[in-house]
């Protein structure tokens, strides 16, 4: 992951991903923070900048094989969006409780979907497809080419706001992050990189109390983008030793975060999303200037209506 990787990534998504715009706002027990708006991408999420990284840096021959990946809806849809810009085939594996937004967004982007019921099925379900139709594997956390395009959120937010101080950063899989720390690590080591998840799925908690990735039990929230049972290998060697620390926070202050994000800018936010934002509101002690970055607009419009009313 060095900053030259990085660099080139950047340049390969102009044009493509939108240099999202960076807000400040209010916080209700004072002060302010700056708010990175990734629910501004085309596919409402910052996976698109990982997901169309990876297919640029396949080889044409590779590329027009197609390409799998297995997904809870984000990175399903950015793989989708991005495999139509190159006019190739994308297979999306989700499991058939995703929410309904996102699964009408990978239609929507030429995804060919195949369900399945437990989500401990989507990878070997992905694995098998590959091998059967000789897909290329672009998984959503476990590859450098993906992070690379992750770590761009880092260097917008990193010539946006120069004097930040700390970035607050929402925890799935831990590509986001690792991109994020990746960034920070060749730019501004000084910054302060803290990893944001929900109570029932801490796996960032449990691989720094563990100094490894390890799985967690039943991972459950609202927060359907943020459930990966544990820690990618690949993210925990660009998060290890960077990282900040993990800060965990309940599904009450995640809709909390939702229903203020609308009232006080505006946006629609989805639960994932809003992570970062409920821990501010929490009381969480930060460094400032801080960015919360919001990873993602995708919510099913029953649940949104729901969580701000």
């Amino acid at each position: 992951m060095t900053l030259g990787n990085l660099r080139e990534a950047q340049e390969g998504l102009a044009g493509v991903a939108v240099r999202t715009r960076l807000i400040e706002v209010a916080l209700p027990a004072g002060g302010t923070a700056w708010l990175k708006c990734e629910l501004e991408q085309p596919v409402g999420a910052f996976k698109l900048r990982g997901a169309y990284t990876a297919l640029r840096r396949l080889s044409p021959t590779d590329r027009a094989r197609g390409v799998v990946t297995h997904s809870s809806g984000n990175h399903g849809r950015a793989v989708a969006w991005a495999a139509k810009q190159f006019g190739v085939r994308a297979v999306i594996v989700m499991p058939a409780d995703a929410p309904e937004v996102k699964i009408a967004g990978v239609r929507a982007d030429g995804g060919e979907i195949v369900f399945v019921q437990h989500r401990s099925e989507r990878v070997p379900t992905a694995e098998r497809l590959e091998k059967e139709q000789g897909l290329v594997s672009i998984p959503p956390y476990e590859h450098r080419d993906v992070i690379a395009g992750q770590a761009t959120v880092g260097l917008e937010i990193l010539e946006q706001l120069p004097e930040v101080q700390e970035i607050l950063v929402p925890v799935g899989g831990g590509g986001l992050l690792a991109g994020i720390c990746a960034a920070v690590s060749g730019v501004a080591p000084e910054v302060h990189v803290t990893g944001v998840e929900p109570e029932g799925a801490a796996k960032l908690s449990a691989a720094l109390a563990a100094k490894r990735p390890v799985p967690v039990d039943s991972p459950h929230s609202i927060a359907d983008g943020l459930l990966p049972p544990q820690l990618g290998a690949i993210p925990w060697s660009c998060v290890s030793g960077v990282v900040s620390g993990a800060v965990t926070v309940s599904d009450e202050s995640i809709g909390a975060a939702v229903r203020y994000l609308h009232e006080v800018a505006g946006l629609r936010v989805e639960p994932s999303g809003a992570a970062t934002v409920a821990a501010l509101l929490a009381g969480t002690p930060v460094r400032t200037p801080v960015v919360a970055v919001l990873s993602g607009g995708n919510v099913d419009p029953g649940i949104f209506q729901r969580l701000v009313a």
